[in-house]
């Protein structure tokens, strides 16, 4: 706007992304900040919330609008969090509360530019898009765009936690069921729809046209994080989890440098790739795009993957990841050196150490994943079973300078079926090894992936391979079985064709797509 129409600032909010780009903008000055104790873009960014503040909310002569892509309501919770102004907090609770109040604002001011649109494409018909339909402590389902939908999830679980706001925790946790329990693949990936980049319908999961976009995986890793600070309940964690070694790497190659926007669980053969309804589908990762948020968004998402592993509160320490870290803590005043070691996700033993000036009594908890179905703790080489509250198990005792714990999680390979109303996986199952998704490739398996088919009660071996530069997997080696005549002419015939028994190897969904590209599938026929 600066450059283009300095005298239209502020006119167009449903479709340009004024407040969007300064959130994220905002986001990255609290950052530099934070790590690099660079505050010379914070005090520019902090003009120019200073400038929003005095432009919007409810006061009279202020403008009642809103973001059409929420993100300045994360960035603003973030500042407030920084420097304790509550006025950024207030800024951020005015822009969540005034979506979807009548009378639109989307409407009024695409009234005032005289029905003006900036995209062709727009409609101020659809709300649920931009989830304006209702107020947002009244909406019942995710809607509309998906990485929308988790910016803005994520400042409503941010602004319940500050300020115990229980109606919008409560609309937190009725949307998450929602997300969780009824739209989300089993990578993690959400946003079904490649029309508008959204949700669709409770169990609306199609594989091969599946959008999921990078930014939509990681908007709900956020958002899983922020719920658990509102609610210390394994479920949110066991989603996290889901994405860091799913959802989210999935748009990166194993070298960094290419990337998926959309990340299908089914590619099909190359006639079916080429129509026009799978046009959104890459079989390879791309080295950049038009609309480029996810590979920034992926670089910032691994440069802070440290957050994620713990959380603290007044009790304690809570593991929520058990990537190999070194975490230090203040706790009642007491420095805490927390070491977490092992092979994870591959491996289901995790050694922890701590390190302590003194003697000091505080909880300690792991999230024990939703998978694992059975797992062992030893505290100093003796057997410990803490109990097990909302997914954590929990330890209150006095630690003391080089304890040392080891958690022992069983992680067999295991057949995963869905729901009965996802009716594109009915008589298919999906192989997890631990919170690891796997799937076929064409390169392993040959084609005509659709007709292959796994054993009921399937054994498995393991085998590491390389998996592109730089990438490396476990894999898991089974025997399976192919449809018979696929090479046949014809159409339709008046008997069976037959099976032919097969040797599958299955990769880790996240690595797919690192040898070339080809035909995938994640979801398998079972077969007798």
């Amino acid at each position: 706007f600066i450059v283009k129409e300095p005298e239209h600032k502020w006119e167009n909010l449903a479709e340009c992304h004024e407040l969007y780009c300064a959130g994220h903008m905002l986001e990255a000055a609290v950052a530099l900040k934070e790590y690099a104790g660079d505050g010379r873009l914070l005090g520019i960014m902090e003009k120019k919330v200073a400038l929003i503040d005095s432009l919007f909310g409810p006061q009279e002569g202020k403008l009642r609008g809103y973001p059409g892509h929420q993100e300045i309501e994360l960035a603003l919770v973030r500042l407030y969090r920084m420097n304790g102004n509550r006025k950024h907090l207030e800024l951020a609770s005015f822009f969540i509360d005034e979506r979807g109040r009548e009378p639109l604002y989307f409407i009024r001011e695409w009234e005032k530019r005289g029905r003006r649109k900036f995209w062709d494409a727009s409609n101020y018909e659809d709300r649920e898009y931009s989830q304006v339909h209702l107020p947002v402590r009244k909406q019942e389902y995710a809607t509309g765009h998906a990485v929308r939908a988790m910016y803005m999830y994520c400042a409503m679980a941010d602004i319940a936690c500050e300020t115990g706001d229980e109606s919008l925790a409560a609309a937190c946790r009725r949307l998450w069921d929602n997300v969780s329990g009824k739209q989300m693949y089993i990578t993690g990936g959400i946003g079904s729809s490649a029309h508008r980049e959204a949700f669709s319908a409770d169990y609306d999961l199609p594989n091969e046209t599946a959008y999921n976009e990078t930014c939509a995986s990681i908007g709900c890793a956020f958002w899983a994080f922020r719920m658990l600070h509102l609610d210390m309940d394994g479920k949110y964690g066991d989603v996290l989890e889901k994405q860091v070694y799913n959802g989210i790497p999935s748009g990166i190659s194993t070298d960094g440098t290419r990337f998926f926007y959309v990340n299908p669980l089914q590619v099909g053969p190359v006639a079916s790739r080429n129509r026009a309804d799978h046009s959104h589908v890459k079989t390879e990762r791309q080295q950049w795009f038009g609309c480029a948020c996810c590979p920034p968004n992926l670089a910032r998402f691994f440069a802070s993957i440290g957050q994620y592993v713990c959380s603290c509160d007044d009790d304690g320490v809570y593991i929520h990841l058990f990537e190999e870290s070194e975490i230090s803590v203040d706790i009642h005043g007491t420095a805490v050196g927390i070491d977490i070691q092992g092979n994870y996700p591959w491996e289901g033993t995790i050694s922890v150490s701590l390190h302590l000036e003194s003697e000091a009594r505080f909880l300690l908890a792991f999230r024990v994943p939703g998978w694992c179905k059975a797992w062992s703790l030893r505290i100093n080489g003796e057997p410990s079973s803490p109990p097990l509250e909302k997914g954590y198990a929990k330890m209150q005792r006095n630690w003391k300078d080089g304890d040392r714990l080891e958690l022992e999680l069983d992680m067999p390979v295991t057949l995963v079926r869905s729901h009965p109303l996802v009716q594109e996986n009915i008589g298919k199952v999906a192989i997890m090894k631990g919170p690891v998704v796997y799937c076929l490739e064409e390169c392993d398996n040959g084609k005509n992936l659709s007709g292959v088919s796994i054993q009921k009660n399937p054994r498995f071996t393991e085998k590491w391979i390389s998996m592109g530069t730089n990438g490396k997997a476990l894999t898991l080696e089974t025997v399976g079985s192919s449809l018979a005549g696929t090479e046949r002419a014809e159409l339709y015939t008046l008997y069976s064709s037959g099976t032919i028994g097969k040797p599958l190897l299955f990769i880790p969904y996240s690595m797919w797509g690192n040898r070339g590209g080809g035909e995938m599938r994640v979801w398998i026929r079972e077969g007798c």
